[in-house]
């Protein structure tokens, strides 16, 4: 049977849009820009241990008293009914002479808060929202309706398991602002660890009650600089009593010289790259180029289906809405909706929502975005997070590693040449996990606590492809228990 004409036209148009329409900025764009181009004197070696104390950290603690009650969210926009949690919002001053404050959003678990641990999310980029892409794309108790002005309630939210605080760091990142317009160019590893350690310290003056509670520290992609430094800033301000317990990285940059090997590798065995580039001395500006012609944070899925509706389906229903009645069947939160960013920008910078989360816009000389408009350079970057996540090894720290086996910027095979320079033994061997009778991923664990774990048909932000795989993997991990076998 040919197709129609009307078929014919609808295809055709597709193809003109995937070549001429550009989506929003998303964090894996933001990771491929900060990588590919400013390289040069970016790199230094790992910290001493000195680099991440603060000496003057009593100072910073600001008083936190009859805050945490205004910073309640009675009700957000658009909110399903019968909700059996709170929720927070508002600023933690992270220095007070230049008036920086940091954003937070706190969701408490759903069900017996009092017993289940602290975890904070943090997302990468530089420069990326937490509460734009972990909160409301990833892993929040709320996803965006496509009209931008509705939430519904995300059934594998990690709330389910744990209660959650998503930071926007550093200042400049979506509502954390500074006084000093100056702060934000001075942004950089270093002062992003210590102003999320004064803001933790602060934050737990606010709400005390979590002090000495189980405390976990996760995020993705760039946050596998942030994770692993505040968690080392941590470990080096015991007398905090902050209990951590374990980090957790997702698709996370981790080791500057494997993550760049594992990328080129990915492009070579997806037959991006020829056999004679893998070799060459071009083959920086060739994966450069790969990378601004593919956008690989978007062109993660190597199914068919999976690309056409990532990059085709992207394009047409982002720009045509009213199109996208064609894709229904896809909008749902088993299924990746890669308008989500669309929908997400539309609602936080509705007035309405902004002030029911008591971000303070009148701070503010910019639209908020998913990604900072505002931080114009990055002052400091190690290498290698792996003598820090050694340390951390050392001192009884648990350390997930996972990764989306789709993801095409942060690529499985730089997270296990990374993790191979960590030299290790294997305690439990390479195995399939299982979810509902279904392969969710493969794991491996090495001495003194580090899982490697793989979610299966998961691209760069994990929670919010493969949401019911990534929140068993979350739920073991805080339990401490290993991945389930069938």
């Amino acid at each position: 049977m040919k197709p129609s004409f009307s078929c014919l036209c609808f295809f055709f148009l597709l193809c003109l849009l995937q070549c001429g329409a550009s989506g929003t900025r998303q964090q894996g764009d933001a990771l491929n820009k900060f990588y590919f181009n400013n390289r040069a004197g970016r790199f230094s070696s790992s910290w001493p241990s000195s680099l991440l104390l603060v000496s003057n950290l009593e100072s910073k603690v600001y008083d936190n008293s009859r805050l945490k009650e205004g910073d309640k969210v009675v009700r957000l926009p658009g909110q399903p009914a019968d909700l059996h949690f709170d929720q927070y919002a508002g600023y933690v001053t992270v220095d007070k002479p230049n008036g920086r404050a940091l954003f937070y959003y706190f969701a408490e678990a759903a069900e017996n808060s009092g017993s289940k641990p602290l975890v904070l999310w943090l997302n990468g980029g530089p420069g990326c929202s937490s509460l734009g892409y972990g909160a409301m794309e990833e892993l929040g108790p709320f996803r965006v309706m496509s009209d931008g002005k509705t939430l519904y309630r995300n059934p594998y939210a990690w709330n389910e398991v744990a209660n959650v605080l998503f930071l926007e760091s550093p200042a400049g990142v979506g509502f954390s602002y500074s006084n000093t317009t100056s702060d934000y160019a001075k942004s950089g590893d270093r002062r992003t660890a210590i102003d999320a350690l004064i803001f933790l310290v602060n934050w737990f003056e606010r709400f005390p009650e979590y002090k000495g509670r189980d405390f976990f520290i996760t995020g993705e992609s760039y946050a596998g600089h942030y994770v692993p430094q505040l968690a080392h800033a941590i470990l080096h301000h015991k007398d905090r009593l902050i209990n951590l317990k374990g980090i957790a990285i997702g698709n996370a940059v981790i080791n500057e010289e494997t993550d760049r090997k594992g990328l080129f590798d990915y492009f070579w065995t997806h037959a991006l790259i020829a056999d004679e580039t893998i070799g060459s001395r071009r083959i920086w500006s060739v994966a450069k180029l790969i990378v601004k012609n593919h956008r690989t944070s978007r062109f993660d899925l190597v199914l068919f289906f999976k690309i056409w509706r990532s990059l085709l389906a992207y394009q047409l229903l982002c720009l045509y809405p009213e199109m996208i009645f064609f894709f229904q069947i896809m909008i749902q939160i088993e299924n990746f909706d890669p308008c989500t960013s669309n929908y997400v920008e539309a609602y936080l910078n509705n007035p309405a929502v902004q002030k029911a989360l008591h971000a303070n816009v009148t701070k503010l000389n910019y639209t908020w975005s998913s990604c900072s408009q505002v931080i114009p350079s990055w002052s400091d970057q190690p290498s290698t997070m792996l003598p820090i996540i050694h340390e951390l090894l050392s001192n009884g720290i648990r350390v997930l590693k996972y990764s989306g086996d789709f993801d095409g910027r942060v690529p499985i095979t730089s997270t296990r040449y990374s993790l191979n320079k960590l030299k290790l033994k294997v305690k439990a061997s390479w195995r399939a996990w299982m979810l509902n009778s279904e392969v969710g991923g493969y794991t491996v664990v090495y001495d003194h606590n580090l899982t490697f774990a793989t979610i299966r048909g998961a691209g760069h932000e994990v929670p919010s492809y493969q949401p019911a795989r990534a929140l068993e993997m979350i739920k073991s991990f805080f339990q401490g228990l290993h991945l389930p076998v069938v």
